[in-house]
């Protein structure tokens, strides 16, 4: 007899189940997906640099940061947790997913480097609500970010230095890299380009 395929969970199903999980999950497919656990810490101070950066400016704006435990729809039937979103719908302290996501950021690692910078992208591009992707290397303080402009098209922007800003023109924010990436110690990158040969004497 053939193993027959489990039926896709629903996403009233997955949020439902999600809820008595130790650990976090996306739905994909229909299917939950478990992420990747044990960031590190350069990860964590950069999520949490974000999140009190956009929590102080957004205050009064009816908008508001959410961490990683929040979800965003992307397709039908899809769920992701990115690690810092912001949602500007109707506030339900009991709701599992944002209502009116607006800003998503993932802080990329080793291990969801390209998943992140194009599966996921093609997806947040799909939602509807959300002006602002990006895409934050935690290596040096580099930011790529896509915004959507009044046309409704995407523009891609590469931020990079700690001396630049990054422009949310769609939240009304101007946030200082050099705030995003306080407290941050970026590791040293091997030479790419070996020394000048010296001459032989």
């Amino acid at each position: 007899m053939l193993d027959r395929k489990p039926e896709p969970m629903s996403v009233d199903a997955f949020l439902t189940w999600a809820e008595t999980q130790a650990e976090r999950y996306e739905l994909v497919g229909g299917v939950p997906v478990r992420m990747m656990a044990g960031a590190r810490n350069i990860h964590d101070d950069i999520v949490v640099n974000l999140l009190a950066l956009l929590r102080t400016n957004l205050r009064g704006s009816g908008c508001r940061p959410f961490t990683g435990d929040g979800s965003v729809e992307t397709l039908p039937g899809q769920i992701r947790r990115p690690d810092v979103g912001v949602d500007c719908g109707i506030r339900d302290p009991n709701a599992l997913i944002a209502a009116e996501p607006r800003l998503v950021a993932e802080v990329l690692s080793p291990t969801t480097r390209d998943f992140d910078a194009f599966a996921k992208l093609a997806e947040y591009k799909a939602v509807v609500s959300l002006a602002h992707i990006l895409l934050v290397e935690p290596n040096a303080p580099e930011i790529r970010s896509w915004s959507r402009d009044d046309a409704g098209a995407w523009q891609e922007a590469r931020v990079t230095g700690l001396d630049a800003t990054l422009e949310l023109p769609a939240l009304r924010l101007s946030l200082p890299l050099a705030e995003i990436y306080d407290g941050v110690t970026f590791p040293v990158r091997p030479r790419l380009v070996a020394d000048e040969p010296r001459p032989v004497e």
